[in-house]
């Protein structure tokens, strides 16, 4: 019978935790074919965080790193979140129950919600053995990009324009936007400027693959896509519809469906040849949209809460 593991969280991890934690991601990807962690966690790995969050690591007595999660505080009157990863050596001994049991502890009297990234077995066999249901359930689509035009003719109202990103320019008139076309949704519209600047700061961001559509000086959607290198998301290169928002005032004038093709033509462009993007499950119409468009589901994350 293998010890137990030693479970200890930190405000923050040094330069050597930080680059002990990745590998480990990596390591985890490799096996599972999904990223153990979110962009936004793996972020704040990276780079710290909100008040109340902590890294949580597990390790073997010989001081080996065999897990870690991210915790996220939040508000003191909602859900804590979290995430968490099992080195693949060091599964089914007891690592994820022990980081499990710490992120209660750091929850204390809160309901504790705990995302799953690809809905593998061993995560729903942990959460489900504690006592967690259901929550939400994000879904992974893909389409392949052979069939896409890329130079599509838009059909945009009259006085509208697409153009890409200006660094240094556009950042408050996005976040503006995009705050309105994710009002309700609980983690993209509350971005803030340094959550921008996070991202333009990441070796992924090119400006000529985020289109924003503007009627004058009014922003009213926008398309900004990504491109996963090799090994990230599957053994080749692949594109993603990262973000893609419309004005609630800008609504029925066909702007998504524009913004979809720009995007699309500008990532088969680049001679890649398939596209992924992430969407609610219960966001029937963008769904919809999403499935006219020739995506197809392919995998799904699921967000597991447990009320004490």
């Amino acid at each position: 019978m293998s010890a137990a593991p030693l479970v200890r969280d930190v405000d923050r991890l040094d330069p050597a935790g930080v680059a002990a934690v990745l590998a480990l991601l990596r390591a985890a990807t490799a096996a599972d074919g999904v990223c153990p962690l979110s962009e936004e966690a793996e972020l704040r790995l990276q780079h710290g965080g909100p008040a109340g969050g902590r890294d949580v690591l597990a390790t073997s007595p010989d001081g080996a790193l065999t897990g870690y999660a991210r915790f996220e505080g939040g508000d003191s009157s909602g859900d804590a979140e979290a995430e968490l990863v099992v080195a693949p050596g060091s599964r089914r001994r007891g690592v994820g129950r022990g980081l499990l049991t710490r992120l209660e502890q750091l929850a204390g009297d809160r309901p504790l919600r705990v995302w799953a990234h690809g809905d593998l077995p061993g995560s729903a066999e942990l959460a489900q053995r504690h006592g967690y249901v259901r929550a939400r359930v994000l879904l992974q689509m893909r389409r392949e990009l052979a069939g896409v035009d890329p130079e599509p003719r838009l059909r945009l109202p009259e006085g509208l324009q697409v153009r890409t990103f200006r660094p240094g320019t556009d950042e408050q008139a996005w976040l503006r936007t995009n705050a309105r076309a994710f009002a309700s949704h609980p983690e993209q519209g509350s971005w803030t400027a340094e959550d921008l600047r996070l991202r333009e700061a990441e070796p992924w961001f090119d400006p000529a693959g985020f289109f924003l559509a503007w009627d004058g000086d009014r922003l009213l959607g926008s398309h900004w896509t990504k491109v996963h290198p090799p090994g990230d998301e599957g053994p080749e290169a692949v594109g993603e519809v990262y973000v893609l928002g419309i004005d609630p005032d800008a609504q029925g004038l066909g702007l998504g469906r524009a913004l979809t093709d720009v995007g699309l033509a500008h990532l088969r462009r680049l001679g890649l040849r398939q596209v992924l993007l992430y969407v609610e499950e219960d966001n029937t119409a963008a769904v919809t949209l999403y499935e006219r468009s020739g995506f197809t589901r392919y995998a799904v994350d699921v967000s597991w809460r447990r009320a004490p």
